[in-house]
């Protein structure tokens, strides 16, 4: 039995705040359905309907294919709310408002529903109207006040953790809603701000501002010899790997594994970080990056090689861990995916790819709805639902 079993979640999310939310859950065991509109569905499937960047934030989901439009697509999908738990979305402001499904509207139809909504700065305050992406938050956030180098101006980082980040917290906050409801019965509503969530890893960054009285600076790849990115042997321009050697003893295990102790004990060096640096920096050039890291690492210095994101799907450690799954999906055939990197021992949820747009729209709508095939296809015919060919050779069952 997987952890989340037993929990259903009707998924109205698109792009990567809500999504990757939904995903954890799905991941965790959650039945996710993801309602989509019929002929386009969640934008990020893109022109094609079934993008890399879909496909990425969409595993272990069905879908199903609804106008939400109609009169009669909307009360299908009102029928639905009573069989599932929790309700997702991360809609622009207004668009739940304006098709009528906001939280006190289906709380009427399941009292026990846990609501939960992802908003780029909040339901509340002077910035709340506010259209949001991830880098919007991360800069609302102070996130680019911290990336670049010390004399240059604010620079974008690459994780999106402003809309993944945002997404796995508010997972977090269903689970513990979910595990409250289990015990009061009582469901509830969920708000998070993307531009809020983005704080919560930026906390050590901020612990040398005094509390916030001065802003936290910018520093770089770091000045310190013993805590930055050295240039290994190769052209590829992720050829470098990363020294932390943030305590005595690690520094002076770094100066040995170079055959530099006298870096330790020369005045000239110990008082002049670049020279220090220029010194390390000759070793780590001999030596391909993987090489650098394992005589690093094996002597007790923090290290890593600068993998590529390439190089993460093809890494041995991650794949001896399981961590590299390859499946296969109707459109884009076998594909590696990075898979979830919490691991229970008593919940075991097999990877399974993205499901193509409304895949899931007559198995769902005959399991929650009790629709037989003939109500199914005149729904179908008036556009009020979609499927998916993919439906009639790939099915997914939750237990």
């Amino acid at each position: 039995m997987s952890a989340l079993n037993g929990m259903r979640v009707l998924d109205m999310t698109q792009y990567e705040a809500g999504t990757s939310c939904t995903q954890a859950l799905a991941w965790l065991g959650a039945d996710v359905v993801k309602i989509e509109s019929p002929g386009r569905g969640d934008p990020g499937r893109g022109p094609q309907g079934n993008s890399e960047y879909f496909v990425l934030w969409n595993s272990n989901k069905r879908s199903v294919a609804i106008d939400l439009k109609s009169d009669t697509g909307r009360q299908l999908f009102l029928d639905l709310v009573p069989k599932f738990d929790v309700f997702v979305e991360n809609y622009g402001p207004g668009v739940v408002e304006r098709l009528h499904i906001e939280y006190e509207s289906l709380r009427q139809i399941k009292s026990d529903l846990i609501y939960a909504r992802i908003k780029g700065f909040g339901l509340s305050g002077p910035w709340s109207d506010y259209k949001c992406y991830d880098m919007v938050a991360q800069a609302a956030a102070g996130a680019f006040s911290i990336t670049g180098e010390a004399d240059g101006p604010p620079m974008r980082p690459g994780p999106t953790t402003g809309d993944a980040g945002t997404g796995v917290q508010m997972a977090l906050a269903i689970c513990a809603a979910y595990i409250q409801k289990l015990t009061t019965g009582k469901g509830q509503f969920i708000e998070l701000s993307m531009q809020e969530a983005m704080t919560y890893y930026l906390r050590t960054s901020m612990s040398g501002s005094q509390f916030g009285q001065r802003a936290a600076r910018r520093s770089g790849n770091g000045q310190w010899a013993g805590s930055t990115l050295y240039k290994c042997m190769g052209d590829d321009q992720n050829d470098y790997v990363w020294v932390m050697a943030v305590t005595p003893k690690m520094f002076q295990n770094l100066c040995n594994v170079i055959g530099r102790i006298d870096l330790l004990e020369d005045e000239a060096y110990r008082d002049n970080r670049h020279l220090v640096k220029a010194e390390i920096q000759k070793w780590t050039i001999q030596r391909d990056k993987y090489e650098a890291m394992r005589l690093l690492a094996e002597a007790g210095v923090p290290a890593s090689a600068v993998l590529s994101t390439k190089e993460l799907h093809e890494n041995p450690h991650l794949s001896s861990r399981g961590f590299v799954h390859v499946v296969e999906h109707p459109d884009h055939g076998p594909i590696k995916l990075l898979g979830m990197p919490a691991r229970l021992s008593e919940s075991k949820v097999p990877i399974r790819a993205a499901p193509m747009l409304g895949e899931h729209t007559r198995e769902v709508l005959r399991e929650a709805l009790d629709l037989n095939g003939s109500s199914l296809e005149e729904l179908c015919s008036a556009g009020v639902i979609g499927t998916s060919q993919a439906a009639e050779t790939r099915h997914f069952h939750h237990t």
